[in-house]
């Protein structure tokens, strides 16, 4: 139960630094977008390299279905887990959005109407996810004390080096679409990023799985 606890909260938590400094951020950059998206990329960044390292000793800090399920076909967990997590993470992930509208004396229940579709937004979710996978992965197997800072640098710079502003996590893409604000997307774009970065996994643990039967 720690474990399922832990990502829970984890996820709530990640999605409240996502969707609360996302807030803040549009509410005080006077107009200018990318002031805005400096705020919101620095905040979540910095809040996974905090979660990450508090809660990787408890369930591995996945916050993310698509890590899990990495996990899960590479041998680490078994199905029981790998599903009670992705739960966890769904269910966290809306109560974080939830708990940030709260904290901002927001609607509690949104439905985004921002946009985030076509080929190279869907691209750069596939790409985002490839890339995040394989900073886990490798960082993982090779330096695992800095995986931490590592994911949290990745996601940051993911921010601005791709087009979808780099979700990489179906359960941040549907609780997304919960929140009308800037980190929002719309429920019907949903599906295209959830496609793209489950497709990216599935194409990762492809090529960690013949690795590693090839060592």
């Amino acid at each position: 139960m720690k474990s399922y606890l832990s990502e829970f909260i984890g996820t709530a938590m990640l999605l409240a630094i996502v969707a609360g400094s996302g807030i803040m951020g549009e509410t005080l950059d006077s107009g200018n977008a990318a002031i805005a998206l400096l705020g919101n990329s620095i905040a979540t960044g910095a809040g996974l390299y905090a979660l990450i390292t508090l809660l990787g000793p408890i369930s591995g800090a996945h916050f993310n279905p698509v890590v899990t399920l990495m996990f899960w076909k590479l041998g680490y967990l078994d199905l029981k887990k790998m599903l009670g997590y992705c739960l966890c993470q769904f269910a966290g992930a809306l109560c974080g959005i939830w708990l940030t509208h709260l904290m901002f004396s927001l609607p509690i229940i949104q439905e985004s109407t921002k946009v985030r579709a076509g080929l190279g937004i869907w691209l750069s979710e596939f790409m985002s996810t490839l890339v995040l996978l394989s900073v886990i992965h490798i960082g993982d197997k090779e330096v695992k004390d800095r995986v931490p800072m590592l994911v949290a640098l990745t996601v940051t710079a993911g921010y601005w080096f791709t087009s979808s502003t780099f979700f990489a996590n179906p359960a941040v893409a549907l609780a997304r679409s919960f929140t009308n604000t800037f980190v929002g997307i719309a429920p019907s774009n949903v599906l295209g990023f959830v496609t793209a970065e489950v497709l990216a996994a599935l194409v990762m643990i492809g090529i960690f799985s013949f690795s590693k039967q090839k060592s």
